[in-house]
This record gives C-alpha cells, structure tokens and sequence, in this order.
C-alpha cells in the first residue's frame, strides 16, 4: 500500500513538473515572437550593420566621384586653350557619375581615360577641333556672344584682381574682357595695299586668300563704348618716345599691326623708315622704326623666352639650354623705352621645354629634369626681377600680353592639322580653360614692385578661328596644304584689337593724369 501510494506520488510530480516546462517555452517562444513583431528595427538594424562596409564604400566613391569633379572644375588647366564641346545650354561641360570616378588625374590635368594630351612643336596653345565643330556660317550682321545670363568664355576668362600691383582690366566700369565680335563694314583700319610693311606670314589678302570677312570684326566691350582707334592722337601719345615690343612672333604679329594702324596718320610714307635699312622678315630679329615728324620709334625685339637662349657641354656634344636665371642678353635694347610690351608663350609648347630633360640650365648647373611649369615660373620670376632693376616707373608704362589661342582641326600642326576652312568666328568657346601660364603671369607680376598692365587678350581671340593665314602665310607656288598656319594671325586682323586695347589703356592712363 506504501509503494502504491509513493508511486502515484511520484507519477504526480512528473506530470506537474513536465507540463510547467512546457507552458513556460510556449509563453517564451510566444512573447519572442510578439517581440520581433513589434519591433522590427531589429532585423533592419542586423541588415543594416552587415551591410555597412558596402554602404560606407559606395559613400566614399561617390564623396569622392564629387569632390574630384569639383576640385578638377576648379584647378584643372587644358594646356594653354583646348576646347571641350559643351553638353548643355549653359555651356558647362558634364560628365556621367562612373565616369567621374574613373577621370585620371596627371600632373595636375584631368584626363579621361583614353584621351591624348599632345601639342604641337610650333603651335602652342593649339586647339583641336572636330571636324565641323564651331565653323559655321552667320547668316546675320551681327556676331553676338551668348548672353550676359549664360556661362559664356568671356564671364572665364578673367585676370586675377589686381592687389594695387597691375593695372586693372576694369578701367572705368569698362571690363575689356567681356564683350562680343560685331561685324563692322568700316573695318579694316589699313588695307594690305596702303601698309607696305606686312611681311609675308601674315599677308593673307595679298598671299591669295579671296574672302574678307575676317578683316571686319569689331571687339565690342558689352559694358562701355570701345572707342574706334586713332592712328593720329596714337602718334601724339608716343611723340617724342619709344615704343617697344619684345617677344616672340605672336608679339612680332603685334608690331607690324601697330606700325600699319599708325600708318594711316602719316602724310608723307618716306617719313617713316626703319632706322637700319631691314626689310621686315622672319629671318632678322630686332627692327626700330622711325617716324620723322613725331621723333619717335616703334621697335621690335625677338625673344623667345625672354630669358637667355644658350649652349652647354652635354656629354661629348654641346647642346641649346635654357638659363631661366638670366635675363635674355639683348636686355639692354629694352632699357630707355618709354612703352614696353612684352610677351612670351609661344615656344614654351616646344618639345624640348616641354620635356625639360637636360634642358634647362641655373648658373652652370643643367637640370637633369624640370617641369615646364617651374621652369616658366623661375623664366618669369628673372624676367620680372630685370623690370624691377632697371625699368623707372616714373617714366616707363610696361604691359604684358598674356597668350592668343591657335585653332587646329582634324590634327595639329605637323599632323593635318587646319583652319582653312573657317571664314566666321566660332559661336561658342565655354569649354575653353584658362591657360595655367597666363595665372602664373599674372601670379608673378602680382610680386612685383613695377606696376605692370595685363593686356588679356586670350578670351576675345579664341572666337576668331577665322583670323588665321592658314595656307595663306606663303605665296602662291610655295605653299602646301599639308602644313598650315593656325597660330599667327593675319593682318588686317586680330591683333589690330590688341593694339585698340594698348590704346584705350594709354589713352585711359592720360585722362586719368589730367583729372
């Protein structure tokens, strides 16, 4: 009877035991349940931490994708004026996403992948086009820019504030760099038959070329009226003085456009000679003419880098350098002017500067290897510490033209390259970048105790593709169409426009004296 009774016991306990522990799973996997469903930010949040890393990494591409295309907006620098085709109205360039991320970075120029950066010899600045892009026919009178509102190359192309060293491009609420191209039949200023002094490269008319169009363009400031060149109140500025030009052919380009414009105030043409008896050619460097009944002299001096060209022993052989520490040797010819007009870009696009291996030199040490930007920087530095030295600016007014595009298409100018074509300005250069040589131009003079004019003139001549000889710098029989000139200019033509600029600043400076 005991063991009955402890048995019914025991089976008792058991019972009671099992169906506790059971109850008790069933109300914990219950309340689990009601857990997860309430609350099912923890499942997000799981998913979220195991995909972190991923989400972190996409982050970044795309932080960096942004700030990349920002920073490349910002600092990137096409060498000298290379065009880009604008993808939208406001003529901004834009790049997908992916292909941001994948734009390659070197030595301070964004590349896309694939792309060539390669310039020519004797063509700095060049420009290369597609074939039939930006040469089209206006049917209208009036050649307008886009409008103030748009992104336009002339809201661009800016020159550094002056800080109290340069001359301000905004003189008298006139800002020279904005404007627009404005066909004008009273143009040109000279003809090539009444200004006997047009060497060849740059006799178009002459040399053949049978359109006229770009003779008559007017650089039309949008914020003042541009005043129309005066070849006679020109001569009374410079009466009595120098006026000197020193660079490389581009400047050479310059001169000869000043001596026609002041041609046409000259009574008696015998009056005016050059002092040496040279005729004008690219063979001979340094030219002075004189006008008799102004006493006054319109000179011309070539210097390629405005510092001294010279040779060193390189191994067994002795070799062209570049010494960017001294001024060039025939400085002397500079000083005692009245006006000086430098410029210098023009041969830095050359393969030996652009290589700068072996090249250039600092006392008589030769640089095994030195980038082209340092160099032009330290070229700059010597030449403005020369100004400082030796240029009164009590009496010497010194300007400094910053560098004029060339326009190459379908190649470069030893490989096809060509602008015969093109008898109109371009409608649109928004794509075009600042020059990184001119910012370091104006960088330098910025440095410098002499106060220097900058005459930017590379937003307003990267419209006329028009303005160039093309086949048209040789004569007929001696040219070929394989190799044409898409640097120079012809005359009349462009540089005429640089010259109303050099007079609207001296013009500007003696009103200013009188007031």
């Amino acid at each position: 009877m005991e063991r009955q009774r402890s048995f019914s016991f025991k089976s008792t306990s058991f019972f009671v035991f099992a169906f506790t522990v059971a109850s008790s799973l069933i109300i914990l996997v219950s309340l689990f349940t009601w857990v997860l469903r309430s609350n099912p930010s923890i499942h997000r949040d799981t998913h979220f931490q195991f995909n972190k890393p991923v989400f972190n990494l996409v982050q970044s591409l795309s932080s960096f994708s942004s700030n990349n295309s920002a920073e490349s907006s910002k600092h990137s620098i096409l060498k000298d004026t290379h065009f880009l085709k604008p993808e939208n109205d406001s003529g901004s360039v834009k790049f997908p996403a992916f292909k941001q991320i994948q734009r390659l970075e070197t030595k301070g120029e964004v590349l896309e992948d694939g792309d060539s950066e390669t310039e020519p010899e004797e063509a700095p600045g060049a420009i290369e086009l597609a074939e039939g892009d930006g040469v089209r026919a206006n049917p209208v009178d009036k050649f307008e820019l886009p409008s103030r509102k748009e992104v336009t190359s002339v809201d661009k192309f800016e020159a550094s504030p002056s800080n109290g060293k340069t001359e301000e491009k905004v003189m008298n609420g006139c800002d020279l760099t904005k404007g627009k191209w404005v066909y004008d039949e009273s143009y040109p200023l000279y003809t090539n038959g009444s200004c006997p002094l047009i060497d060849e490269g740059f006799n178009c008319d002459t040399n053949g070329r049978r359109d006229k169009n770009y003779m008559k363009w007017k650089w039309q400031p949008q914020d003042c009226d541009f005043p129309r060149f005066n070849a006679a109140k020109m001569l009374d500025l410079i009466r009595g003085k120098r006026l000197v030009f020193v660079g490389d052919s581009i400047n050479r380009n310059q001169w000869e456009s000043m001596l026609c414009m002041l041609m046409g105030a000259v009574k008696d043409p015998k009056k005016v000679y050059e002092t040496h008896g040279r005729r004008i050619t690219k063979e001979k460097g340094n030219y002075s003419f004189k006008f008799v009944d102004y006493k006054c002299t319109v000179e011309y001096y070539v210097s390629h880098f405005l510092v001294h060209e010279s040779k060193a022993r390189i191994g067994q052989k002795r070799r062209p350098t570049l010494r960017i520490d001294a001024i060039d040797h025939g400085s002397s010819r500079w000083k005692g002017a009245d006006i000086l007009v430098f410029n210098t870009a023009h041969w830095w696009s050359h393969y030996k500067t652009k290589a700068g291996i072996n090249y250039y030199q600092e006392g008589n040490q030769i640089l095994p290897k030195l980038d082209v930007s340092t160099a032009f920087r330290k070229a700059l530095t010597t030449w403005a510490a020369w100004v400082d030295r030796h240029i009164n600016p009590g009496r010497t007014r010194v300007f400094f033209r910053n560098s004029a595009p060339s326009h190459f298409r379908g190649g470069l100018w030893n490989s096809g390259g060509h602008c015969m074509e093109a008898t109109w300005p371009l409608n649109d250069t928004s794509g075009m970048g600042y020059p990184e040589k001119n910012r370091i131009v104006e960088e330098v003079i910025l440095q410098m105790k002499t106060p220097v004019t900058l005459l930017n003139v590379t937003g307003l001549s990267a419209y006329r593709i028009d303005g160039h000889p093309s086949i048209y710098g040789k004569k007929p029989g001696t040219r070929s169409s394989n190799v044409q000139d898409c640097s120079h200019w012809c005359l009349p033509g462009v540089p005429d426009t640089w010259n109303e600029i050099l007079f609207f600043h001296l013009q500007s400076k003696q009103k200013s004296q009188y007031h």
